[in-house]
């Protein structure tokens, strides 16, 4: 199976690989250092991580790496990143398309692929307004209240999983001196999640605690001195959250992060109704710390008395986090428990397979 696995980009770990690829100067080499890097690496299919010939893996919102390509293959003038990924795909002579970044690359897109591509397949895990996905031959997520909202839409949609990583295996085997991490994005718009994070930015007093958080330009110039005059109030954050807020990390290094942790707080925002299980839930599992998350229905293999801990409300995760803190010597094994479960129920291969399953049945 020649198998095209198209990306995206968060803008904001743009500034990360472009300093790691600095130097690089061809496509291959920045991909490569992309890829070593692990951001997104959960969602890449085990032929893309293996580095099968018959695999290509893009990011088709990457300028940089993109207009690589198209000079190395003499292609004239200055192209669309559109065009662009077309011609790497017929190029590659792809026979199943399958693409992360469907909204850029919507319906429309699809219905240019060469002939040569038999099945095109998309993830999309989160609601997308007016988007058009129908021309997809399914679109794979694993809440399954927003996957029926995509067959509403006239999708075809199957469920899906993120894969455990075989690199976080290297991470989390020594000392854990964070006491609690989040990593993700602020906002007041996300009001449970944010008064969570109110709440447990408080104990910084007593324990160590760590946010790496995804802040907007808007907020970063509303907490500089010169906005701190302006009419700005709705865009600062908390001074418990600001004090202790850190830029936001990826990949390897968030992986790191979380191998130093004992609990990594997560938040669902309203987007999903009570399912759960984003890919935070299997970092933070992947890499051995306690998953501490809002109640609702999670995944198997993420359960609230064996391998997770789960609150309610924001008052109660701070009562849950002083539990499993104060018992660390007890709790750590249900880390441990989760740990493996990951690694066993979301496993590359098993990943694959269900993914070859699904071409099947298409």
């Amino acid at each position: 199976m020649r198998l095209f696995q198209n990306s995206g980009l968060y803008p904001s770990y743009l500034a990360r690989l472009n300093k790691l690829a600095a130097d690089a100067s061809s496509f291959v080499e920045r991909r490569r250092i992309f890829l070593e890097d692990r951001f997104g690496a959960l969602h890449f299919l085990k032929p893309v991580l293996d580095g099968s010939s018959e695999a290509f893996f893009t990011n088709g919102d990457d300028e940089t790496q993109q207009r690589l390509w198209a000079r190395e293959q003499r292609i004239p003038g200055k192209p669309t990143l559109e065009a662009i990924l077309l011609a790497q795909i017929e190029h590659h002579r792809t026979e199943v398309f399958y693409n992360m970044d469907p909204i850029r690359y919507p319906s429309h897109f699809v219905r240019k692929l060469p002939g040569c591509v038999k099945q095109a397949l998309c993830w999309r895990a989160a609601p997308s307004g007016n988007a058009d996905l129908t021309a997809y031959g399914a679109v794979l997520g694993n809440f399954p209240s927003i996957l029926e909202s995509w067959r509403s839409k006239g999708c075809r949609a199957e469920i899906f999983f993120p894969a455990h990583d075989p690199l976080m295996e290297q991470y989390g085997h020594g000392d854990r001196p964070i006491d609690v991490l989040f990593v993700g994005g602020y906002s007041r718009h996300h009001t449970a999640r944010a008064r969570t994070l109110e709440l447990v930015a408080s104990l910084e007093g007593t324990r160590q605690i760590v946010y790496c958080l995804d802040a907007s330009r808007l907020t970063v110039f509303a907490e500089s001195a010169i906005g701190a005059w302006l009419p700005l109030r709705k865009h600062r954050r908390p001074a418990a959250i600001a004090r202790i807020a850190r830029p936001p990390v990826f990949g390897r290094q968030l992986y790191g992060l979380i191998g130093s942790s004992k609990i990594v707080l997560n938040g669902a925002i309203d987007m999903a109704g009570l399912d759960r299980g984003n890919m935070r839930c299997f970092e933070a599992m992947g890499c051995g710390a306690l998953l501490v998350s809002d109640a609702g229905n999670y995944p198997e293999g993420m359960d609230r008395d064996k391998t997770i801990s789960t609150y309610e409300s924001g008052a109660d995760c701070l009562v849950e986090i002083e539990n499993c803190l104060n018992n660390w010597s007890d709790v750590k094994q249900k880390a441990y428990q989760g740990r493996c479960k990951i690694r066993d129920l979301y496993s590359k291969e098993r990943q694959w397979a269900l993914f070859e399953k699904l071409l099947e049945g298409l």
